[in-house]
């Protein structure tokens, strides 16, 4: 699959993510705000949503669709919905077989498609399953050690490795400490290949306070990760972010950005206030900074129509290609 991959890149320009799961989830009538469990839940409730949500950004043009897995655990699945040990592992190892059978389907349904689709295996940090909002802070990194991070992410790697995910996605990572442990625990998977992607305060620090710079020089000692960057953060500090960075960023590593849609609230309004999303990209990613590129929160299948659209027929230089995997 690697040379594949790095051909792609080659000929293609940047691989196009997919948005936020959640977000399209909800537009399909989907309950998912407050929910422990976040689109885990559906795993259990609702599995046909969910391939129904992977289709649509895959005929959106995603090149990545990443499982319903990022607030999934075996703690979690056990605590809320009151499965055993194995039928917690087993709920999460489905996330990857709903998505390869979603890829299996758009490709039989579009034989002129000349592309191929990977499942990125969604693994979000420890403050996702504390449910108190500290993804984006970081704080409870401050009370662990590296060991017990490891030992709390371990057997989710574990049944996203084990069902065959093309790569996994470690996301909204907010701090240093956390995604020391997350790349030490993938030297546990050698056959596993990754990204990392951190939440961020500013256009200079990730969530916990640590410089972004710091962050890219850890990520950019492992041979296993193809790609660091940043999700779930304003599109407007992505351009600083990755200025800052941009001299220590690996020969052989790729950047992965994929920011929310810039919306805000308006007070006055009593709503969300528009924002143009793709033309960020246009901005930050070019020539060699090309790479992989999606949405997070509030990004729909349309903003990833109009992303690939924008990107693919502006891309004038091939990518700088991920790593093989």
């Amino acid at each position: 699959m690697g040379s594949r991959l790095r051909q792609y890149m080659y000929d293609n320009g940047p691989l196009i993510l997919d948005g936020g799961l959640a977000t399209q989830l909800e537009a399909q009538g989907c309950h998912i705000q407050g929910d422990p469990l976040w689109n885990a839940r559906l795993l259990h409730t609702n599995p046909q949503a969910i391939r129904d949500a992977h289709y649509r950004f895959l005929l959106s043009g995603a090149d990545v669709i990443s499982t319903a897995t990022y607030q999934a655990s075996i703690t979690g699945f056990i605590n809320h919905l009151d499965l055993s040990s194995e039928g917690a592992r087993e709920l999460l190892m489905s996330g990857v077989r709903l998505a390869k059978e979603t890829v299996e389907r758009f490709v039989s349904d579009s034989p002129a498609e000349q592309r191929y689709s990977l499942v990125a295996g969604s693994v979000g940090p420890y403050g996702a399953f504390l449910h108190d909002g500290s993804e984006y802070t970081g704080a409870y990194a401050k009370e662990m050690t590296t060991e017990t991070l490891k030992v709390w992410h371990r057997p989710q790697i574990d049944c996203l490795a084990a069902a065959g995910v093309d790569l996994i996605a470690f996301e909204t990572i907010p701090s240093i400490k956390e995604a020391e442990a997350l790349l030490e625990l993938l030297k546990e998977f050698p056959n596993s290949k990754a990204w990392l992607s951190f939440s961020c305060k500013d256009g200079r620090c990730i969530s916990d306070g640590n410089p972004f710079t710091d962050a890219v020089q850890i990520a950019n000692r492992s041979r296993q990760l193809v790609a660091v960057g940043v999700n779930c953060c304003s599109p407007a500090i992505v351009e600083p972010l990755l200025d800052s960075a941009r001299h220590l960023l690996g020969p052989d590593m790729s950047w992965v950005v994929y920011p929310n849609s810039g919306e805000e609230w308006d007070n006055e309004a009593t709503g969300l206030s528009s924002f143009d999303f793709c033309p960020v990209f246009q901005r930050v990613l070019s020539e060699a900074l090309l790479c992989p590129v999606g949405g997070c929160c509030r990004v729909s299948p349309t903003h990833i129509a109009e992303l690939k659209q924008q990107l693919k027929g502006s891309c004038t230089s091939p990518a700088t290609p991920l790593r093989p995997v």
